[in-house]
């Protein structure tokens, strides 16, 4: 019945809500809330906690209300707030409006434009010609040649590297963007995601995790220094020591989400990143002080870090995700020159 390890505790709690007995549970519910209130301490509940005691929950026949007419649905209001939580900035979102928005970054997908590689596959109408495999054909026939085996390139796409500053002034988009690289980490493959403020934490592992809150509650063992200082220099400096070469291969791009308010003034960043500018084949800045329209690049670390990016754009709501999307799943207009 257990086909992935982070299920374990899942099932350790279904079985026990299972076969408790309900005074059992009652009694144990009743000390744990005078131990709770004795300590003065909230424990966080274990993943999926919630969902397990929804289902086990006893079924309640409710009558329908009666109801003298018919109700009138307005389709204009649903649209219209459809449209307006498309538009409205994550930081502004009420607490069920950004449930809404997580629900909508689940549903995104990311298709990035494919890349040929130097592997080939079979194909019957190739342009390869594979002569290896048309001899070992001819072999069945008594080393008469009846067809020429064929080939083709295959196409995958490149490997997608994020970085996301997760410091006080970034936390509330980071909170929100983490279920956009959570989806996108479970729907592709070579996906690799990195948070850092004052230093850089490697979360791929966690966030491939398929239960959302079993991921977020690992990324958040895993993560120390959420909301808090911002040292981008330091940790671009850490990713091109520690992760460039093993992650920034075969066309990488990138996605630097950030708004460049940098804690160390700028200090070793525009080296930083010129270096990783040249290590991959498109960095895209994300940054979501442009939501503003009378935005300045007058901060030492937007001023060090714009040279060195081939795409500007805002991310603060799902619109804007959206046009990040249909760029990255369009072809690179132009193509760098190796350096």
């Amino acid at each position: 019945m257990i086909h992935r390890h982070e299920h374990q505790e899942v099932f350790d709690q279904a079985f026990a809500l299972f076969w408790r007995d309900p005074s059992a549970a009652e009694q144990a519910a009743a000390m744990a809330l005078l131990e709770a209130q004795k300590e003065k301490k909230l424990e966080r509940p274990p993943p999926a906690s919630r969902r397990l005691a929804e289902a086990f929950a006893p079924k309640t026949d409710r009558k329908p209300e009666p109801q003298d007419e018919p109700p009138v649905q307005d389709a204009v209001l649903t649209v219209s707030d459809q449209e307006r939580l498309q538009t409205m900035d994550f930081e502004a979102m009420s607490a069920a409006e950004i449930a809404a928005a997580k629900r909508e970054i689940q549903r995104l997908t990311l298709p990035l434009d494919l890349r040929r590689t130097r592997r080939t596959r079979p194909d019957a109408n190739g342009p390869i010609t594979d002569l290896r495999r048309t001899i070992r054909q001819s072999l069945r026939q008594g080393g008469e040649i009846f067809a020429i085996a064929h080939n083709r390139r295959t196409t995958r796409p490149p490997p997608l590297v994020v970085l996301c500053d997760i410091s006080g002034s970034m936390s509330r988009y980071a909170q929100i963007l983490l279920h956009f690289l959570h989806a996108v980490t479970n729907q592709r493959d070579r996906v690799h995601s990195f948070l850092f403020g004052t230093r850089l934490s490697n979360v791929t592992r966690q966030l491939k995790a398929r239960d959302p809150e079993v991921a977020f509650q690992m990324v958040a063992h895993a993560v120390p220094d959420w909301s808090g200082g911002t040292r981008i220099g330091e940790a671009l400096a850490r990713f091109n020591q520690l992760w460039a070469r093993r992650v920034l291969g075969q066309g990488a791009i990138v996605l630097l989400i950030t708004d460049g308010l940098d804690r160390d003034g700028a200090h070793g960043l525009a080296d930083n990143m010129d270096r990783l500018h040249r290590s991959c084949r498109r960095l895209i800045w994300l940054n979501p002080l442009l939501r503003w329209s009378g935005f300045e690049p007058k901060s030492q670390g937007i001023k060090a870090m714009l040279p060195h990016v081939d795409e500007f754009r805002p991310v603060h709501n799902l619109e804007s995700l959206r046009g990040l999307i249909d760029l990255l799943s369009r072809p690179t207009a132009t193509t760098r020159t190796s350096r």
